[in-house]
């Protein structure tokens, strides 16, 4: 669920990128060297940021990384989620 937060996040942040339209999509495609450091419960507050870390607008491919803290702990980190925009 960490991860899938993660993703959506960074799907939000890709929408916002130039050469994604309004109302585009884009897919979760995978992701690669996940770590989690400390278990979130329920009642925990996950937050969390990511960072596009290559946007290749011709192809419509994203790569992102992303970081989540709860009380100011890292709690899981995503070395690399990779997206695809539908055309």
């Amino acid at each position: 669920m960490q991860v899938e937060a993660l993703a959506q996040l960074a799907g939000i942040v890709c929408l916002q990128m130039e050469g994604a339209e309004p109302g585009s999509v884009f897919f979760f495609a995978g992701v690669e060297k996940v770590k989690w450091k400390k278990p979130v419960v329920p009642g925990d507050v996950l937050v969390m940021e990511v960072e596009i870390v290559k946007w290749k607008a011709k192809f419509g491919i994203a790569k992102a990384k992303g970081i989540g803290y709860v009380d100011g702990e890292v709690a899981v980190e995503v070395g690399e989620m990779t997206f695809a925009l539908a055309k």
